[in-house]
């Protein structure tokens, strides 16, 4: 269906139009992102119930280093979301155009890279995370397979951000419906009836991620606007891969700062025992819902402030800001406090009580609930106002920031505070802390920021901001 113009409506959106078009545009990217994870919620939680808090310990040890190795790849796609909302703010169907074509290229080039990458060095970089020897081989199995459909997972994330960047956020929901479905079906299949446990989730995975991709982009190639994708003209156009790198490799570069000091906490878990491992898989399973829920604020922190920029409408930028934060952490709020009441039966769908590690395993998942889980919604403001930061163009500062706020100050709580107390308690609460003060480093830019557009435009911009 053709879009109507950004111009008019940045012209004459209210405070009211705002909210309305910023959740329209979120509930189905959340529900898509939701849906995403039960890819992995479904890994483990099937093969805990049936295969044992091994197997579940194995799935949990390469979390953080899968979002390691593809978070730098998929990272471009937010150069690719941030160009195509500008062209599209703008009306500009030519550079929308290239930058679909050029975006898809990326995808098929990067995703390559990450899956070969990741497929080759499975084992090596389970051992540097200090994954227990007796999951190593089992995590190590379930790396290969996962990271043979890395290519289609960065595929849909480029195509899935293209069709973002153009206000169409039902279809991935669509796709998401019908391959989340496939998913639990094949791992119920692979684990119960042909006992393949962790081999069998990450078959599961990867056939689902193929054909989410598959399904995106027929979306492109059947659309009759602008974004429509011609594959005979997939090719890598210098200056848009330029920009979508200059922000993408920016915002990719924040994600494997997270991933790094993820996986310094992940190596520090895997020194307690299994259980400890299993427990901490749990949590941060139930989590990512949290997070992915949250993350669509994000998107759209991104996606209508390019736009906006794109229509030279600065005087949006703040509506968006606090439109997004406003949605995002009262989500939050429900969320956590959600998890938080129910955390012993959530907990209780990855694990059987006939378990013998299991009072081990829901206690460990519990101890991580109570310092990570229920502050959730303040990592959503943190994220929403690097979304807006992003949706600038800028690169630098929100980088800078997560290098500071995140991996720096978690590496150093990790040898002081951690190193002298020794317990998951003093592991977790670094987690709250680092968020509050990278939110607080985002919001200072933003203020600059508009000092700085206020001065440039003689106060004109923000009167209807202020």
């Amino acid at each position: 269906m053709k879009q109507p113009s950004n111009q008019h409506f940045f012209d004459n959106a209210t405070g009211k139009d705002l909210y309305r078009s910023i959740n329209l545009f979120a509930v189905p990217l959340m529900l898509t992102g939701v849906l995403q994870l039960i890819y992995n919620a479904a890994d483990s939680a099937i093969v805990g119930r049936w295969g044992g808090s091994s197997c579940l310990a194995a799935v949990g040890a390469t979390t953080h280093i899968v979002f390691l190795l593809i978070t730098m790849f998929n990272g471009v796609s937010i150069g690719a979301n941030y160009l195509a909302a500008r062209c599209f703010g703008a009306d500009d169907k030519t550079g929308l155009s290239e930058t679909v074509h050029c975006a898809v290229f990326l995808s098929v080039l990067l995703g390559l890279m990450a899956g070969l990458f990741g497929f080759f060095l499975s084992a090596p970089l389970l051992k540097l995370a200090d994954t227990p020897a007796d999951v190593l081989p089992l995590s190590a199995l379930y790396l290969r397979i996962y990271f043979l459909g890395i290519p289609a997972l960065v595929i849909y994330n480029f195509c899935a951000a293209i069709l973002r960047a153009v206000k169409d956020t039902r279809f991935p929901l669509v796709v998401m419906v019908f391959t989340g479905f496939l998913n639990v079906c094949l791992n119920l299949l692979l684990v119960i009836v042909f006992h393949l446990n962790v081999a069998g989730v990450a078959i599961a995975t990867t056939i689902s991620q193929t054909l989410s991709a598959v399904l995106v982009l027929c979306r492109l190639i059947r659309a009759k606007d602008a974004w429509h994708l011609e594959l005979r003209d997939v090719r890598l156009i210098p200056g848009r891969a330029k920009e979508m790198i200059r922000v993408g490799l920016s915002a990719g570069f924040q994600g494997v700062v997270f991933s790094i000091a993820n996986v310094l906490i992940q190596s520090r878990v895997n020194t307690f025992q299994a259980a400890a491992v299993a427990g901490n898989t749990a949590a941060n399973s139930l989590e990512n819902f949290i997070h992915t829920a949250q993350n669509a604020y994000y998107q759209a922190a991104i996606t209508f402030t390019s736009q906006a920029m794109g229509a030279k409408k600065e005087k949006q930028v703040f509506p968006i800001f606090w439109a997004c934060i406003v949605s995002g952490t009262i989500l939050g709020w429900v969320l956590c406090g959600l998890l938080s009441i129910f955390r012993v039966p959530l907990l209780h769908i990855y694990i059987k009580k006939t378990d013998p590690a299991y009072a081990a395993v829901m206690a460990a998942g519990c101890i991580r609930v109570s310092y990570i889980g229920q502050f959730q919604w303040v990592g959503g403001l943190m994220e929403t106002a690097c979304g807006s930061l992003r949706g600038l163009g800028k690169t630098i500062n929100p980088t800078v920031t997560s290098l500071l706020g995140s991996c720096a100050l978690r590496v150093l709580w990790i040898f002081t505070v951690f190193a002298s107390v020794g317990t998951l308690q003093s592991l977790y609460i670094s987690y709250p802390i680092s968020w509050i003060l990278t939110f607080a480093v985002h919001v200072c830019f933003l203020l600059v920021w508009k000092k700085k557009a206020f001065s440039r435009n003689g106060g004109s911009a923000y009167v209807q901001s202020v």
